[in-house]
């Protein structure tokens, strides 16, 4: 895991780095494996295996006695040194946005005299955490060494709430599975000023009367098309370096040639790869890696010269059928000279709940736990800068919410095709033919309810959560189920009344505090981003592969700007994200694409889900055998245990919702039998964090 850190003091002068108190000057913390970017009195370190040009320092030269001023960028960042010093100066005046205006994907962090600025990114993929601590206040981009920084308890409430509302930002609050250590929301910076601290937005907020001016659908495109030629083009110019350490060579084995053999010792080829799943997203990325001028990759031994092609990799999953048409298209878009094609055959060890015994302890829970074996095995095969098409549904698509915010414009033709759509996906039925007058309604009613009532209305129902699950067979019912200001996760139908009373008691809070009201649709949109780009982060941390870069361009600030600029009337049209995908790679000259590219493909998911689940049976009833979740006052281990059953017999239960509460009890377990921890020094924390483990929280939860 690579992260920042740093922190801010009331103290003139801080002495030793990290001083505890006035009598304690002599005590030293700081983190394992770190290097220091600047010093006292406000010390910030990078963590982990950073490469050279991941980091860079911009520092302005003052008259003698005037405040410092310097500026680090961590990660892959497009700007120039001059950028970057224009960037500075412009944070120096307070205009943050310019920060977060270059292509790439990175962590800025601003030093103007004893003023910090951290700034986070828009979808929530880079995310900014912050704790007090020694009179001041710590800041890290990961919790966990926050937490073990103040031997921070767990917030089993911030749990019940993941759980329970995991796509609304009402109920998670600020908060973070730890006790003390918040979590700044995304499109916000914080600030330290001496001890005080700002949670400060630096990104213009839609208001619930007046839309966010828009582009017409074809300039609107065209930036989305910039946006992400950009973000492509960042990642191929930037210097690339081989792995620092080369794992044994297996030998020559018959039929593996050089890319093979380093997959198979464990490390990413060298160079730049895509996936090519059939997903029009990825593939996507692989096409526009490949199409633009110059070297694409450093894959050496193929085509006409090293360097020519870049690396794409399918994942054929051997346990199931139903996507040979994928690996078809695959293979067609794979035929382009300048691609590399490699494909991952795996069987049931690669499948979902593979390997629930091993993997790394990473910041949060999330569902990408249970399929962390899956995609390793898969990135293993991939290159050491990999592009992956990761939050181009969350950023492009529009959330079925959207269709109350063209209600409140008064552009109600705009809701004829998607409804109609609906329609035409259920199943042949009597019901069928209200589908489209039951969602207009249901829109009709979200317009005009404010999001104080809708907040109240979803703390009402939501103890009931466990009780009354609407059902989402349909795309019709998952429409309908997000038509709301609110709505209880997958998992929620399993959690303890009392867990889902405590829930329903922060919306009642959340609905009570003042707040910048936002369009129903702008504002369900960018949670569901948000809880997808921290689940994204989740999974670079459970697959992650010493010396490989994920790469996300979806998730950059450039290409989410550019996306939120684009008609709701245009992302409600049923196949807008195809046909905006489309029009980038027409405007990068890549016209030919396969039959049937672009097709979604939810229901190859499903049945690998339940697949995986089905395999893996006996082992998750284990887990759920005496479950540190039940003991938190969290579930009820009977009852999950009777649904994961039900769930591998073709029950219609959601799935998501397992594995929702299979990675969590997966991460409370990884957590609790943690040693060690992030620091070191004469200062350091002596216990792990969250030492006492879950028993005392359950009596929280129960007060």
């Amino acid at each position: 895991m690579r992260w920042l850190v740093g922190w801010s003091s009331i103290a003139a002068s801080f002495g030793t780095v990290g001083a505890v108190g006035a009598g304690d000057e002599g005590r030293t913390v700081h983190p394992v494996g770190s290097q220091l970017l600047w010093g006292d009195p406000d010390p910030l370190w990078a963590v982990g295996d950073w490469r050279p040009d991941e980091i860079r320092i911009s520092t302005l030269e003052t008259a003698e006695g005037a405040p410092t001023a310097r500026l680090a960028v961590l990660g892959c960042c497009g700007a120039t040194d001059e950028q970057l010093r224009l960037g500075l100066l412009a944070a120096r005046g307070g205009a943050l946005r310019h920060l977060t205006a270059w292509s790439g994907s990175y962590t800025a962090v601003v030093q103007i005299g004893r003023r910090i600025t951290v700034v986070g990114d828009l979808a929530g993929a880079r995310p900014v955490f912050y704790t007090p601590w020694a009179s001041g206040t710590a800041y890290a981009t990961a919790a966990l060494p926050l937490a073990d920084l103040i031997e921070a308890q767990l917030d089993i409430g911030h749990l019940a709430a993941l759980l329970a509302c995991p796509e609304t930002p009402e109920a998670l609050r600020d908060g973070t599975p730890y006790a003390g250590v918040k979590r700044i929301p995304p499109g916000h910076a914080l600030i330290l000023r001496e001890g005080s601290r700002e949670v400060t937005g630096y990104e213009p907020v839609a208001s619930l009367a007046v839309a966010a001016p828009q582009l017409d659908p074809v300039s609107a495109v065209d930036g989305v098309r910039d946006a992400l030629v950009e973000a492509v083009r960042t990642r191929l110019t930037a210097p690339r370096h081989a792995p620092e350490t080369q794992p044994p060579d297996p030998g020559p084995v018959p039929g593996m040639g050089p890319a093979e053999r380093r997959a198979a010792r464990g490390a990413p080829v060298p160079g730049i790869g895509a996936d090519l799943s059939g997903g029009s997203a990825s593939a996507t990325l692989a096409l526009l890696a490949a199409g633009l001028p110059g070297l694409p990759g450093t894959l050496l031994g193929h085509g006409t010269g090293a360097g020519e092609r870049l690396l794409a990799v399918t994942f054929n999953d051997l346990t199931t059928r139903d996507h040979e048409d994928e690996l078809e298209r695959a293979a067609v878009i794979a035929a382009n000279p300048r691609l590399h094609h490699v494909v991952v055959a795996a069987g049931e060890e690669a499948l979902p709940y593979a390997d629930l015994g091993g993997g790394p302890l990473t910041d949060e829970p999330a569902p990408s736990l249970v399929v962390a074996e899956r995609h390793r095995r898969r990135l293993t095969a991939g290159s050491a800068d990999h592009f992956v098409g990761d939050g181009a549904r969350q950023v492009l698509d529009a959330h079925p919410a959207r269709l109350a915010d063209l209600l409140m414009d008064r552009r109600r033709r705009h809701l004829l095709r998607p409804v109609a759509a609906l329609a035409r996906a259920e199943p042949p039925s009597a019901h069928s033919l209200f589908v489209p007058l039951t969602v207009y309604r249901a829109a009709r009613r979200l317009a005009r309810t404010s999001y104080r009532t809708g907040l109240e209305a979803a703390a009402d129902r939501l103890p009931d959560a466990n009780r009354h699950t609407p059902g989402l067979g349909t795309p019709a019912d998952a429409s309908l189920a997000a038509l709301t200001w609110s709505r209880p996760g997958p998992a929620a139908r399993w959690l303890t009344g009392e867990a889902l009373a405590e829930v329903s008691v922060r919306l009642q809070e959340a609905a009570l505090r003042p707040a910048s009201v936002q369009r129903p649709g702008e504002a369900r949109a960018r949670a569901a981003l948000a809880r997808h780009a921290a689940d994204h982060r989740i999974l670079e941390q459970a697959a992650e592969i010493r010396s490989q870069r994920l790469h996300a361009p979806f998730l950059d600030n450039q290409v989410v700007r550019a996306a939120r600029a684009l008609p709701e009337s245009l992302r409600v049209q049923p196949g807008a994200r195809a046909a905006v995908l489309r029009r980038v790679l027409a405007g990068a000259g890549i016209h030919e694409l396969p039959p049937g590219w672009g097709t979604p493909s939810q229901a190859t998911s499903t049945a690998v889900s339940r697949t995986g689940l089905r395999t893996a049976l006996p082992d998750l009833i284990a887990l759920f055998d005496a479950p540190l979740l039940a003991d938190a006052g969290l579930i009820e281990a009977r009852v999950v245990r009777k649904a994961l059953r039900a769930a591998s017999e073709g029950a219609p239960l959601p799935l998501d919702g397992l594995a929702d509460l299979a990675a969590t009890e997966l991460w409370l377990r990884r957590l609790v039998s943690r040693r060690g921890t992030c620091w070191t020094g004469t200062a350091a924390p002596r216990q792990r964090a969250v030492a006492g483990g879950v028993a005392p929280a359950r009596r929280a939860v129960q007060r």
